[in-house]
């Protein structure tokens, strides 16, 4: 009975084995072709972001938040009177953090006032206004005003990404018809997609601008910008 249960066990894993490679030797792995083509597209930028914010440095909470929403007000009244939609002005930061004196030999720091600051993300849509009103917003912030990651965008890239794209398929497309080629195949389906873009935005220069800079309009220029698209395609051969 005991080597009758033996014989039956090393049959049926005879039998397994048998079967499984049968299955591999079935299963015809999928030929293919992966390459990455790109394409590229250029467009003038119409829209300009900024953050522009103030900071306050006073000796208790109250009073330096205090000054900062005063100020940015006052700055954001400006902008809107330089020609930005109130709409596009929306709030960005507001912080608030101690400061500490030098401690004494032997002592411990103590606070000695608090800085406080409030940034406001401007989007500019007629580029032609940009220049008067970083102007505005450093003029009426004071000295404290601060004015940073400043941005060139194409406010509607739909068209460029729809361009780019199609560019960078077709790029992929004779990169693999010449691999298919070269390897005595003809190119077949897709099988995979996958995509990333670039070049959305690009910083303006300077991206930072202090009081002493801005009696006078800012120099914005905004050239071009280019919109690189990037596709990884995955073909199968015939």
């Amino acid at each position: 009975m005991g080597i009758r249960r033996v014989g039956f066990v090393a049959a049926l894993a005879a039998a397994l084995a048998l079967t499984a490679c049968g299955s591999d030797g079935a299963v015809d792995q999928q030929r293919s072709v992966t390459v990455v083509g790109s394409g590229q597209v250029s467009g003038a930028p119409d829209t300009l972001r900024a953050d522009i914010g103030v900071e306050s440095t006073a000796g208790d909470v109250t009073t330096a938040l205090n000054e900062t929403s005063e100020k940015i007000r006052a700055v954001a009244d400006a902008v809107v009177d330089a020609g930005v939609d109130r709409k596009d002005v929306a709030t960005q930061q507001v912080s608030v953090s101690p400061q500490y004196a030098s401690p004494v030999p032997g002592g411990s720091s103590q606070i000695s006032g608090y800085v406080a600051t409030n940034s406001i993300r401007v989007t500019i849509r007629d580029i032609s206004k940009a220049s008067t009103v970083l102007s505005a917003a450093a003029t009426v912030g004071g000295d404290n005003t601060r004015i940073s990651n400043v941005a060139f965008a194409i406010d509607d890239d739909s068209e460029l990404l729809e361009q780019a794209r199609k560019a960078a398929f077709d790029d992929a497309r004779g990169r693999a018809e010449q691999y298919a080629s070269l390897a005595d195949d003809s190119l077949g389906k897709v099988l995979t997609i996958k995509e990333t873009t670039s070049g959305q935005e690009q910083p303006a220069s300077p991206g930072t601008f202090e009081r002493d800079v801005a009696a006078a309009p800012v120099p914005i220029e905004p050239g071009e910008q280019e919109l690189t698209f990037t596709v990884t395609v995955t073909f199968a051969l015939n």
